[in-house]
């Protein structure tokens, strides 16, 4: 039985899923790195790391897997995005990797948009945000020039590592979207934009399909992990576009609401004509020829553990949400906010923060605990709306991952919420199974990443909406769509304090 292996090299970790031609499970590995804070803001990675991790991962499989050696065929990559590693002419790392999550570029981004705000969003389809790598390339020139005059390459994460295992560099489509310097419809590096921020083409990697193929194993690596084929290396995605896939987010009738520490509202687009104005990510998908539109909740998860461990510390999460079904839609008139760190979609406002309305003295923890959950699922319907206003769509299911999808009363929520059907994976592996299908489009075990999610992707629970709870969301949604611009000002004046 052959085997394709998918790495996700995320921010706080990297994972080895190794699965076998149906699709099933083998084995998996994973190794922690850290983060490093030089400054208030800042967030950076050690490159050589996420190398040290990968070979920690192949060595544990390995150990694991007896003929892991023998039948591996090929590997992909899902990476976080919008990180940004930078190389000398020698293909050494100059500096840490400056990642998505780092917000020093706040100055970097308004000039952006003031110069060139409308012809970027024409051109790459998003806004300038911090997260995003161009305004860390503006902010290495402006403020380290003497790395800047060495650098001759620059890469993503997973492209990094593809390196590594190669010596190519390749970066495709897909990450390509988050960094601001593509051409979204065009599919090539724009010129204008290069030309606008004064950066070299020669210094960025060659394009490529996320199932394409990048090199093979170079022969020191086969011979330091033993393996007996010839391993071939393919691009691989983003993570979101690796999730989506892994999650079966093939076609335009299926979204997807992630939650983790943050939140997803994600769907298959066909084309990159839809304009969203900026309110929604538009991206290129792993998919040939496919893109996906993308709303992010910037506390999500994030929301219901500060509530826990602010208020319900010595609580498990299952004590904490027990009994949600007892208390009826709109927990009894309380409604949250979940804009504890500021906000991304619809509002990009990082001075907004979160609040509790309707507060009364028979309200319970749990009824908080409710209010919580029907805030961070309202803040995804946010995106569900755009999609639906601006493009049209209407979906007739929703794959709820990540932490939304382990509560039973969570899931009715979101299928009563989104006025669709909820249903979650049999077995929710991430980007990894995404970066794992891709390689094996790569390898030729299915023709189309499509044909290889109806063998790979399987589903279980699905939760319909209950017709007299979705209306009553429908007239708390729109009381919660005011709080907003109810409280901007007071929060705005508030951050100046």
């Amino acid at each position: 039985m052959a085997y394709v292996l998918g790495i996700d090299l995320g921010t706080s970790s990297l994972k080895g899923l190794l699965l076998d031609e149906q699709g099933k499970t083998v084995s998996s590995a994973q190794k922690e790195y850290p983060l490093i804070h030089p400054k208030s803001g800042y967030s950076e990675q050690d490159p050589g790391q996420w190398i040290l991790a990968c070979e920690y991962v192949l060595d544990k499989l390995k150990a694991e897997v007896a003929d892991f050696a023998t039948q591996l065929e090929g590997i992909s990559f899902s990476g976080q995005m919008h990180s940004l590693v930078v190389l000398d002419e020698e293909n050494n790392v100059l500096r840490n990797a400056i990642l998505w999550n780092d917000v020093r570029t706040t100055k970097q981004c308004k000039a952006i948009m003031d110069a060139f705000g409308e012809e970027l969003l024409a051109i790459t389809k998003n806004i300038a945000l911090e997260g995003f790598t161009l305004p860390k390339i503006l902010w290495i020139q402006e403020n380290e020039p003497e790395i800047w005059d060495k650098v001759r390459h620059m890469l993503l994460p997973k492209d990094y590592l593809g390196y590594w295992m190669t010596g190519t560099m390749h970066m495709d489509y897909s990450d390509a979207a988050g960094t601001l310097l593509l051409d979204a419809e065009k599919k090539e590096w724009s010129k204008a934009v290069l030309e606008e921020f004064r950066i070299p083409a020669a210094y960025l990697p060659e394009l490529i399909g996320s199932s394409g193929m990048t090199g093979k194993l170079r022969p020191e690596l086969a011979n330091r992990f033993g393996f007996e084929k010839e391993v071939k290396i393919f691009a691989g995605g983003a993570d979101n576009a690796c999730a989506a896939i892994g999650a079966g987010i093939v076609n335009a009738e299926t979204g997807m609401a992630s939650i983790g520490t943050s939140g997803v509202f994600l769907a298959f687009e066909d084309s990159a004509e839809q304009d969203y104005q900026g309110k929604l990510h538009l991206f290129n998908h792993t998919i040939e020829g496919g893109y996906y539109s993308m709303g992010v909740t910037l506390a999500a998860g994030h929301s219901l553990n500060w509530f826990k461990e602010t208020f319900a510390p010595d609580s498990t999460f299952e004590e904490l949400l027990e009994g949600m079904d007892a208390i009826k839609p709109g927990a009894d008139g309380l409604l949250f906010t979940p804009y504890i760190v500021g906000e991304r979609t619809p509002h990009v406002d990082s001075k907004i923060r979160g609040s509790f309305i309707g507060m009364d003295t028979n309200h319970t923890i749990k009824h908080f605990a409710r209010a919580v959950l029907e805030g961070i699922t309202f803040s995804l319907k946010d995106s569900q709306v755009l999609m639906e206003k601006v493009a049209g769509k209407s979906f007739k299911r929703i794959v709820s991952v990540g932490g939304g999808a382990k509560n039973p009363d969570w899931l009715q929520i979101q299928a009563d919420v989104f006025d669709a059907e909820i249903t979650c994976l049999e077995a929710e592996q991430g980007p990894g199974l995404g970066a794992a299908m891709l390689a094996a489009v790569g390898l030729g075990w299915f023709p189309t990443v499509t044909a290889c999610a109806d063998v790979f992707v399987a589903y279980k629970d699905v939760v319909r909406p209950i017709p007299k709870n979705v209306a009553a969301y429908k007239k708390i949604y729109a009381l919660y769509t005011q709080v907003y611009g109810a409280t901007k000002e007071l929060c705005h004046e508030l951050a100046k304090e």
